[in-house]
């Protein structure tokens, strides 16, 4: 986040926010230049989108075999895609200048994130339609997990143990953005794109909260100081080791 006393803080002072950073630290690709692949490491990258398809969907565990191939497929081919266009275009593409919203100079991952977001439509079009066609609402959405390693739920369970009696308006709001956060993402490569997007999400949960009678950094804080005071509880209360 670009401001301290919001999500950025919440990294470094929450476990639930630390796990939340390792949560998906597996990933292929950074926001730097990728030279082309090779024909031999095409194959290999080719072989290894088709066996996360694979993986992906036997989760779902679909009795029908033609369609479980036929969402495999489509699955496979966004991989593929969206890791090719990756490659292809580089942060270079984007100019040097300031983030309009905040005055700061953008950084590599801005860059990055304005490049890749720059692609045809069709490639997330034929995702989702694809998968919408073969699937029913919740068996999309937990590929569309798989993708981002479910960062939705574990996001929301974060704001719910954050916020004093989350009430079913305010979930609902936030559930929808981390959502939006969700299906934008699958456009991108990398888990530092993926997560510079549920960023994007996030401040604007915290704005929402923040416009209806919330304190996002007073709730924050209580939670952290909660939390500190239970370990130090807990540190306190352990057996002393053995000598």
């Amino acid at each position: 986040m670009s401001k301290p006393s919001k999500i950025a803080v919440f990294v470094l002072g929450l476990s639930v926010w630390a796990a939340f950073a390792a949560h998906g630290q597996a990933t292929t690709g950074t926001a730097e230049t990728t030279p082309p692949l090779s024909v031999e490491a095409k194959a290999k990258a080719d072989q290894e989108a088709d066996k996360k398809a694979a993986e992906w969907v036997a989760t779902l565990k679909l009795s029908d075999a033609k369609k479980a191939a036929a969402v495999q497929q489509v699955v496979a081919t966004h991989l593929k895609a969206i890791r090719d266009y990756n490659n292809a275009h580089p942060y270079t593409e984007t100019p040097a200048g300031i983030n309009p919203a905040t005055g700061k100079a953008l950084s590599t991952l801005d860059r990055q994130l304005i490049a890749v977001s720059a692609m045809p439509k069709a490639i997330h079009e034929n995702l989702m339609a694809g998968l919408r066609q073969q699937l029913a609402p919740e068996q999309v959405e937990a590929v569309l997990d798989k993708y981002t390693v479910g960062k939705v739920a574990f996001t929301l369970n974060g704001y719910k143990s954050i916020v004093p009696n989350l009430t079913p308006t305010e979930e609902a709001i936030l559930l929808t953005n981390l959502k939006q956060a969700r299906e934008q993402a699958v456009d991108f490569k990398s888990m530092k794109e993926i997560s510079a997007v549920f960023e994007i999400y996030k401040t604007k949960n915290e704005e929402y909260l923040n416009t209806h009678g919330r304190n996002w950094r007073e709730m924050f804080k209580a939670y952290v100081d909660a939390a500190n005071a239970k370990k130090a509880a807990d540190k306190a209360n352990a057996p002393a080791a053995p000598k």
